[in-house]
Formats: C-alpha cells, sequence, structure tokens
C-alpha cells in the first residue's frame, strides 16, 4: 500500500481526555475539521495496529482519534479505588464517554477484537451517537450465556489462553510473561503473516501499563461468568444479553485464516437492520495490520453511505 504521507504514532503528541473512570490517552490525526474516526484496538495489540489504516483516512479527509484501551499504554484510571473492570460495558462506555468529552459528530467507530467488541456495544447502547460502524467478527457482543457453554475441541484449543487466565496460575503467567504470552498469540492468530519483532516489540509496550494484568484477567473471567463487574453498568449488560440489533450503516469483516473465528461471523448477518456489508478477507485475526488498506476501505465505503 502507498499513500502520499506515511503516519507514524509514535510522531504524534500524545493527548489525553478524562472520562468518568479513566484518562484516556490517545493519538489524533488529520485536519480538525475532518469527518470523524475512532479505530480501537484489542487485546494484545495497541495503537499501532492503525498505522497504515490512519494514512489512508486523513489523506481521505478523515479526523482519526486511536486511543489506548483501559489498561494499555499510558490510559489511567482516575482513582486507585476504581475497580479494574474489563467488562464490554465499560469498554463500551469509555469509547462513548471519549467521543462526547472531545465533542465528536456521530463518529464513525472502527476495530478488532476488544475494539470490535467496544465498538459494536456503544452501536448497539447509543445508536444516537454513532455515524457509523466497521467491526472485525461481525456482530462482536459478547453472548455470555454462550460462553459458560463448551465450543468444538479444535476452538478450546485455540482459546487455551483463556483457560489459563480463569486461573491465579494464569494471572501469574501474564504478569510475568506477558511479551512471550502476545507474541504467541500474533502467531497463532494470524498463522499466514510473518512479522518482525520490531513491529511486535513497539505494542508490547503498551502491556506495561501498570493496570494490564488486572483488566486482562478481569476481561476473560466476566467474559465466562466467573466475575462479577460493577453494579452500575448490570444494566447495560442486561439490554446486550438481549443481543439488541445494530442499526447503524456497518461494514464487517472476517480473516478467513482466523483460528479464533471458523467458519467466520455472516450468521449474526441478521442483527445489523441498517445498511450492512459483509467482507471476507485472506487474513488472520489483526486484520489493520495484515490488510490495513481493506481495513480502510470499510471504513471509506461507511463515510462514503453518509455522505
Amino acid at each position: 500500500m502507498s499513500t502520499k504521507e506515511s503516519i507514524f504514532i509514535n510522531e504524534l503528541p500524545l493527548q489525553t481526555v478524562q472520562t468518568n473512570d479513566l484518562h484516556i490517552a490517545y493519538f489524533v490525526a488529520g485536519d480538525d475539521n475532518g469527518w470523524p474516526v475512532i479505530l480501537s484496538h484489542g487485546f494484545p495489540y495497541d495503537v499501532h495496529a492503525y498505522e497504515e489504516v490512519t494514512s489512508v483516512l486523513v489523506e481521505a479527509g478523515a479526523r482519526v482519534i486511536i486511543p489506548y484501551t483501559r489498561g494499555f499504554g499510558a490510559t489511567r484510571f482516575i482513582s486507585e479505588n476504581i475497580m479494574r473492570n474489563g467488562q464490554q460495558a465499560a469498554r463500551g462506555s469509555d469509547l462513548m464517554e471519549m467521543s462526547d468529552a472531545l465533542g465528536l459528530n456521530r463518529p464513525i467507530l472502527a476495530g478488532f477484537d476488544w475494539g470490535g467488541n467496544a465498538s459494536c456495544v456503544v452501536a448497539a447502547l447509543w445508536p444516537e451517537k454513532v455515524g457509523g460502524l466497521v467491526s472485525y467478527a461481525g456482530y462482536d457482543i459478547i453472548d455470555i450465556e454462550q460462553q459458560k457453554r463448551a465450543f468444538s475441541p479444535s476452538l478450546e484449543r485455540v482459546c487455551w489462553y483463556q483457560h489459563l487466565f480463569k486461573s491465579e496460575r494464569g494471572r501469574e503467567c501474564l504478569a510475568e510473561s506477558r511479551y512471550e504470552l502476545g507474541k504467541m498469540l500474533w502467531q497463532e492468530w494470524s498463522p499466514g503473516w510473518e512479522f518482525d519483532e520490531d513491529i511486535y516489540a513497539r505494542t508490547a509496550h503498551a502491556f506495561e501499563n501498570p493496570d494490564f494484568v488486572d483488566v486482562v484477567i478481569h476481561t476473560y473471567r466476566f467474559m465466562h461468568g466467573l466475575e462479577d463487574g460493577t453494579q452500575a453498568l448490570q444494566s447495560l449488560e442486561d439490554t446486550l444479553a438481549q443481543k439488541p440489533a445494530i442499526k447503524v450503516p456497518t461494514v464487517t469483516l472476517d480473516g478467513a485464516n482466523d483460528p479464533l473465528k471458523p467458519g467466520g461471523s455472516s450468521n449474526l448477518d441478521v442483527l445489523f437492520t441498517g445498511t450492512h456489508e459483509h467482507v471476507t478477507v485472506q487474513t488472520g485475526h489483526n486484520v489493520p495490520l495484515e490488510a490495513p488498506q481493506v481495513f480502510a476501505d470499510a471504513i471509506l465505503k461507511v463515510h462514503g453511505w453518509l455522505s
């Protein structure tokens, strides 16, 4: 992919905005008057997943905001007394509150992994605040009751890290070996993609956040119904459990070689009731880095529907 000018995340000024729980650290690229996009990452990734995507979008006139999710990079909780909570309603609320605090007018939300989940949560719960959506893995709202039941042995094997995180042994492993563990997941989830050590190392630096381990462990334990979230967010989780339709214009993406999503996610396309297109790309899990032009084109398509 070539662009007129590449965007390098580390060359942008790091900014922060306060929400109810966090000082969210983020980078922004593009003209202040550009059409707004928020790009959200997941685990074990960070803002660097979006450098090439950002370059394409800025060239097309976008104002691109790339935040570190809770527990990653320079994002910090505003108080020691706040639960290091990783539930989906918390991460979705972070995005919504950040957008409001920055005064964004119905941005396009785009993400993969945790970032896709958080973006879908916002689109489902607060559609009036969202211009459009790009979601990797389709309707990526976690069905917690389903997560309590068994999947096929082959998928359970791929999800070894989730089973590990259920135990205190897993917490210790993540705390002591986060670099090695994250790299293994990159390799396993993107089997056809060769990345060099520098690309991974600049991302893994974000795992040194003091809340990283607590947030990651809670995310997966909550997802499996093993730990509670906060009572203040329970009504949102109750709504999400009903699988609310997503009405905003949406492009969903699947990686044909992603072992976490065998067979893709098109079976949930019926939950998108607005303008919707589903795209399958020959990648693994990390679509923004493996196929940045495809990810950027999905955002551009949504923007075109809104124009």
